[in-house]
């Protein structure tokens, strides 16, 4: 019988599998937008309550959904040369220890959403169906893209709906905006495994209608992004700061899609998560420049 040391080493250690597993730094990509939908909303008067519960929530949401989504895709991942070595096909952590970690993260998510307003409370459940839901979509759909975008618009959503208690036009713009932020570098990133997809019938942009295809309809995805985000110029009278972090969005923009071609896939890693992780973090900053300094 393992004693408490030991078993609170192997915890431990079992834990840290899970959170590299799941790419817990890359909660950066939606978390910079629920701040600029929190910023947007109150007009910069935030709460340590509304902040701490927020990021609460988004810790929960994420880490919840990716759990799932690597105990949904053990099988296939064990039989993708890019993913086999995740932790739950290695063997490095049991699939009954992710879905434990998954639930209480998921708790959290409620929890969180509790506390903020009964709003949130009653959508948690729906929240919950839709990021567990999206793991199945590539099963069945090449437009699991799509449903991905969906699902992360929550963050935006979700922030609007804790600080004000109701979603509005603005928030849906700016949801839409992530959507299409969102499936645009999903379908970058799955031009990985167009082949893979192919072979094992799962279902892909890519996949179905080819890499240069594919390209094109991610650009019109991130073409969208940057209009819905200028559309919140008029509709909240937003200021210069606002502006140009739309214009350096777009810049990066297409600096991702450079980076990336049809002949050339080798920097698709630094076009999802260098350029993206850097696109939220850089509108947020210059949103929060537009709301405090005007």
């Amino acid at each position: 019988m393992a004693s408490i040391p030991d078993l609170f080493t192997r915890t431990a250690r079992g834990l840290s599998k899970f959170l590299e597993m799941i790419k817990f730094e890359h909660t950066i990509f939606a978390l910079p937008f629920a701040f600029v939908s929190l910023l947007i909303a109150t007009r910069g008067h935030l709460t340590r309550s509304l902040v701490f519960w927020v990021i609460c929530a988004m810790i929960g949401a994420r880490t919840g959904a990716m759990g799932f989504n690597r105990v949904i895709d053990a099988d296939i991942d064990r039989q993708n040369p890019r993913t086999r070595n995740r932790a739950i096909p290695a063997g490095h952590i049991s699939r009954q220890f992710a879905v434990v970690i998954s639930l209480t993260a998921f708790c959290l998510l409620i929890i969180s959403a509790a506390m903020l307003n009964t709003a949130c409370l009653i959508a948690s459940p729906f929240v919950i169906a839709v990021l567990i839901g999206y793991s199945y979509t590539k099963r069945y759909t090449s437009f699991s893209h799509i449903v991905l975008g969906f699902a992360i618009s929550g963050a935006p959503l979700g922030a609007w709906l804790a600080a004000t208690g109701y979603v509005s036009l603005p928030a849906i713009l700016l949801g839409i905006a992530v959507l299409c932020w969102i499936a645009g570098f999903d379908i970058l990133y799955s031009l990985q495994d167009v082949e893979f997809d192919r072979k094992h019938n799962l279902h892909s942009i890519p996949a179905a209608f080819g890499i240069s295809p594919a390209l094109w309809i991610a650009r019109f995805l991130h073409l969208l992004c940057v209009v819905f985000l200028a559309s919140l110029i008029k509709t909240l009278n937003m200021g210069i700061f606002y502006i140009i972090g739309v214009i350096l969005v777009a810049i990066l923009l297409i600096y991702e899609h450079l980076l990336v071609t049809p002949r050339d896939l080798s920097r698709i890693t630094t076009a999802f998560f260098t350029v993206n992780s850097l696109i939220s973090m850089m509108f947020l900053a210059f949103v929060a420049a537009d709301i405090y300094l005007k």
